[in-house]
C-alpha cells in the first residue's frame, strides 16, 4: 500500500512541477486566427518573393554545379540520419511505455501523465504521416530536381500551373522536418494552466523542426517554403487535437 502510495506521490509531483496554479487560458479563437493569418503571410511571401531561390543560390556551387553540403558528413549524416534516429527512438519508447500501460495499467501514470501521452503519441504519427501523404502527391521538385541547379524540372510555386507534361516531384511539403516538429506536442505537458510555459515549448518544438528543414535546404533537398508549410501544417494539427480533446476540462 506504501508503495503505491508513493507512486501516486511521484504522479502528482509531476503535475505540480509542470503546472501552475493559475486559471486555464487556453484562446482557441486568438490560435486559429494566428493560424489563418500565418498562412496567408508565408502564402503570400512565397507565390511573390524570391527567397527560395535567393536561398538555395547561396548554398549552390556554379562552379561545381552542386550543392557542396550535400553530402557532408554533418547534413547528411549526423542531421539526416543520426539526430532522425534519435527523436524517432525516443517516440518508439514512449510506445512502448503506452503498449505496457494499456496491457496493465502503470500505477506510476496518473490519468493526467496518460492523457497527455497518448496525445503526444497520436501527434507524432498523425504529424509525419499527413506530411509524408502530402509530399507523395505533390508536384512540386526539390532544389537539386531544378534546371537552375543543374537538373531537369522546372521551378515552380505553390500556386503556378502545372503542365499535364510535368513528372511530379513529390517533394512538398518538407518531409525531413515532420521528424522533429511533432515535439511541438509536448506543450500539453503545460496546459491548461501554464499557457506561457506552453507556448515556449510548442515554439521549441517547431523549432526543431526548422533547424532539421534548414540542414535539408542546405544540401538542396528542399526550399524554404518546403518546411514553412510543414511547420504550419504541424501546427494545424496539434491545435485541432487540442480543440477536439477538449484539454481545458482534462484533468
Amino acid at each position: 500500500m506504501k508503495r503505491h502510495h508513493d507512486y501516486k506521490i511521484n504522479s502528482l509531483g509531476i503535475h505540480d512541477m509542470l503546472e501552475k496554479s493559475n486559471p486555464p487560458i487556453i484562446s482557441f479563437k486568438i490560435a486559429w486566427w494566428v493560424l489563418a493569418i500565418s498562412s496567408l503571410f508565408i502564402l503570400l511571401v512565397g507565390e511573390f518573393t524570391k527567397i527560395d531561390l535567393m536561398i538555395e543560390d547561396y548554398y549552390y556551387d556554379t562552379s561545381l554545379k552542386t550543392f557542396p553540403w550535400k553530402n557532408v558528413w554533418f547534413a547528411k549524416v549526423l542531421m539526416h540520419i543520426y539526430i532522425k534516429n534519435v527523436i524517432l527512438s525516443c517516440g518508439f519508447v514512449l510506445y512502448l511505455v503506452l503498449l505496457i500501460d494499456m496491457i496493465k495499467p502503470l500505477h506510476i501514470i496518473s490519468g493526467w501523465l496518460r492523457f497527455r501521452l497518448r496525445f503526444i503519441a497520436t501527434a507524432s504519427v498523425i504529424i509525419p504521416v499527413t506530411i509524408s501523404l502530402l509530399k507523395k502527391y505533390s508536384v512540386l521538385h526539390c532544389p537539386w530536381d531544378i534546371d537552375r541547379y543543374n537538373g531537369t524540372a522546372p521551378f515552380m510555386k505553390l500556386l503556378d500551373y502545372v503542365p499535364k507534361s510535368l513528372e511530379a516531384g513529390a517533394c512538398f511539403p518538407g518531409g525531413h522536418a515532420s521528424t522533429g516538429l511533432w515535439l511541438a506536442s509536448l506543450c500539453v505537458f503545460w496546459l491548461p494552466n501554464n499557457s506561457n510555459k506552453a507556448q515556449y515549448v510548442f515554439t521549441l518544438g517547431l523549432g526543431t523542426g526548422f533547424i532539421l528543414g534548414w540542414v535539408q535546404q542546405m544540401r538542396g533537398a528542399h526550399f524554404l517554403f518546403h518546411t514553412l508549410w510543414s511547420m504550419w501544417i504541424a501546427s494545424f494539427i496539434i491545435l485541432l487535437m487540442l480543440q477536439v480533446s477538449n484539454i481545458s476540462h482534462k484533468y
